[in-house]
């Protein structure tokens, strides 16, 4: 355990033993607790139509969120491991939680309220056995700006509430292109105050990469150029730690691909590429186009499933020779850009899940004693200071906003150097230091040696502004962290 989560965990309890008498404060506190041994928590937000449900069944690799506009697209909807597959409702407003019964339509699950009306419920919670739940909890929020104010409340209230913490320890956010309204969401959800102005949390996604290329070929990498574009942004910089394009209907559709999709999909390849091609102009001409062979409902239903791009690509890659379904989903799983959101959503949240957790529990601390301020808890929150100035996680990432911000000035090269070191990049050894994962211990402890001298002489260089030497000197920190933790004896099993 980091001495961070100790010194966390100490406070909360702590702060229970001075608020024991008070219901509501115990009863928050203890729940920030068990918080900590619990999964993190991932919430996928976006605008109504953004692919939120589509992408977290990419994630999970089964459809176990509805995707359809229907009654529980409106409502949170809390996903996480479990031996057997089961789900809850949590009434507004308190009250036991209900069971509700599961059936499959399509391969798609679907959800019976049981006569409940959207608006009395506060929250579902599906139970669904899934490694890659295992290690996160996925949160579906319904659209922001969506057409029923109640569901766009919902989200907003969720992810943004007025004067509590999110319950969401780190956000995806879903758009189709950069909109003066998701800058304004990314801003509302930089919680305000304590250690709060930092992009840490969130990533920023470019969901329906497929159709920023009009369904061609070429589709994806136009989407990832406009991603990197993105991630220069200054605006941006300041409000997410980066930006991926992600094709999120292939990805859920190679991860859940059928056999007789296969099989359709090899009957269209097999056709003449000008054929294919003229098909392919429009959803409309696909659907109608008389041919046998595929029929013309198994290919409307190809394209809901696939989408033209996604069409277009299969049968591209089974006529440059990919004949076999597992390596067809494989190969459409890479292109789509699921894999490299999963590398960033493992470096940006899985290895910081104990600073995230930490910085989740430090707000429901300062929240009590803000809330039902006492003469004898000012002792706790000097502590909660202490924590937040002090503990370097947190100085690393305050250095990190404001680099990004553009709020201390390093020459372009420098300024990258900074960046990864204080773990832009991942928060693991060799990311800090732009190695090979599997670089060996010597090999990085001379880097962090290098990367030591290197700040040293920048900190202490009378040509460095005073702003920018305080930015290094963190710097310096980081690499003498990294050093002390190289030069460690490596236990040998």
């Amino acid at each position: 355990m980091s001495a961070l989560t100790e010194q966390t965990r100490a406070l909360l309890r702590r702060t229970l033993d001075a608020y024991g008498d008070s219901p509501q404060a115990a009863g928050w506190l203890r729940h920030h607790l068990d918080r900590f041994d619990e999964p993190l928590r991932v919430a996928i937000a976006g605008k109504v139509k953004a692919g939120k449900s589509t992408l977290l069944n990419a994630l999970v690799g089964e459809r176990i969120a509805p995707t359809d506009a229907g009654e529980c697209t409106r409502i949170v909807t809390w996903y996480a491991d479990a031996h057997a597959p089961a789900v809850r409702m949590q009434p507004r407003g308190g009250g036991p939680e209900r069971p509700l019964t599961l059936s499959r339509r399509d391969g798609a699950l679907q959800i019976d309220l049981q006569g409940t009306r959207v608006e009395d419920v506060d929250r579902l919670l599906v139970d669904w056995p899934s490694q890659h739940l295992r290690r996160t909890n996925l949160i579906d929020t319904p659209g922001i700006g969506s057409l029923t104010a109640d569901a766009a409340g919902r989200a907003g209230e969720f992810l943004t509430p007025e004067d509590t913490p999110s319950p969401a320890d780190a956000v995806v956010y879903l758009m189709r292109h950069l909109h003066a309204g998701d800058v304004r969401f990314l801003e509302a959800f930089h919680d305000r105050g304590v250690a709060r102005a930092t992009p840490v949390n969130t990533i920023a996604v470019l969901s329906r990469a497929d159709e920023i290329g009009v369904g061609r070929l070429d589709a994806l990498i136009s989407a990832r150029r406009i991603a990197r574009r993105y991630r220069g942004d200054d605006k941006l910089r300041g409000l997410c730690q980066t930006v991926v394009a992600v094709a999120g209907l292939l990805a859920e559709t190679a991860r859940t691909m059928r056999q007789d999709e296969y099989v359709a999909l090899t009957e269209l390849a097999a056709l003449p590429r000008a054929d294919v091609e003229a098909l392919l102009l429009s959803a409309d001409r696909f659907g109608r186009t008389d041919l046998a062979r595929p029929d013309a409902a198994t290919r409307i239903a190809l394209l809901e499933r696939f989408g033209l791009f996604g069409v277009r690509l299969g049968t591209t890659l089974i006529r440059q020779g990919v004949t076999d379904p597992t390596a067809l989903a494989d190969d459409l799983v890479r292109r789509s850009g699921l894999d490299e959101l999963r590398a960033v959503l493992d470096t940006q949240f899985s290895e910081r899940r104990d600073l995230l957790k930490a910085r989740s529990a430090l707000l429901a601390i300062d929240l009590v004693l803000t809330r039902e301020p006492r003469p004898a808890t000012a002792a706790l929150r000097a502590e909660v200071e202490r924590i937040l100035a002090g503990a370097h996680e947190f100085v690393e990432l305050r250095a990190l906003a404001d680099l990004r911000a553009g709020k201390v000035v390093f020459p372009p090269e420098a300024l990258a150097d900074a960046e990864r070191l204080l773990g832009g990049d991942g928060g693991s050894a060799s990311a800090r230091l732009g190695l090979e994962a599997a670089a060996g211990p010597r090999e990085v402890h001379d880097a962090a040696g290098e990367a030591l001298r290197r700040w040293r002489r920048r900190a202490e260089s009378p040509l460095t502004g005073r702003a920018s030497a305080e930015a290094a000197r963190i710097v310096v920190r980081s690499c003498e962290g990294l050093l002390a933790a190289a030069a460690r004896p490596h236990v040998h099993h």
